[in-house]
């Protein structure tokens, strides 16, 4: 009789697009997240500085709305452990997404030229709850909202994380962007360094068959 395989970590964990506010009141319930609701990138200035969080909540339910009603492709996936929701990771047209174009860790430093509407997705934000941390989560995020972004025709994946081999004494709410090695280990290529312990990697959409 063979040994049965060993189990990992995400077990019995899914992923969706199909995703609803009140997962999001779960998974954004404390510290940062619960201020931005992922809407840093979408906002500038003031735009995100005047508003309250409950206004910023209110946004994000918007996108997820026009997501169900088939307006427009949802801003993200979350990961389940049954019915319950342990992580989010936010995935969208890079120009949905003006702060990244004015970060210097982000793409500050990319001509003009090179800013248009290229088919070009964009990873920016990774959630992960207390107790499910550092066991595959933010890994089955990533491969669900590459996927989620083929799917609706990007052209390529684009992410801005942390190398912490250069910045080891980064803290877990400085990570949000997800690290180097997780995108490496997922596929993706370095494609800039725009800032020291930065980088911008790509993964390039599957040829069609």
């Amino acid at each position: 009789m063979g040994t049965p395989p060993a189990s990992t970590p995400t077990d019995g964990l899914t992923t969706t697009a199909d995703v609803r506010i009140e997962h999001l009141d779960v998974v954004f319930a404390r510290g940062d997240p619960a201020y931005c609701w992922c809407q840093w990138d979408r906002l500038r200035g003031k735009a995100f500085d005047d508003l309250e969080r409950s206004e910023r909540r209110d946004l994000t339910a918007g996108l997820l709305d026009g997501a169900h009603a088939g307006s427009a492709p949802g801003p993200g996936v979350v990961a389940l452990a049954g019915d319950e929701p342990v992580g989010w990771c936010a995935v969208a047209p890079r120009t949905d997404l003006p702060r990244l174009f004015t970060s210097p860790s982000a793409l500050k430093s990319l001509p003009e030229d090179g800013r248009g509407d290229d088919g070009t997705w964009s990873v920016t934000c990774f959630v992960v709850r207390p107790g499910h941390r550092r066991q595959g989560v933010a890994g089955l995020l990533l491969d669900a909202a590459v996927e989620h972004a083929f799917g609706h025709g990007a052209s390529a994946v684009e992410a801005y994380p942390v190398d912490v081999a250069e910045k080891p004494r980064t803290t877990s709410s400085g990570l949000y962007r997800g690290t180097l090695t997780l995108f490496l280990s997922h596929g993706f290529e370095v494609v800039a360094r725009p800032t020291p312990g930065r980088a911008v990697v790509r993964r390039a959409a599957p040829p069609p068959t």
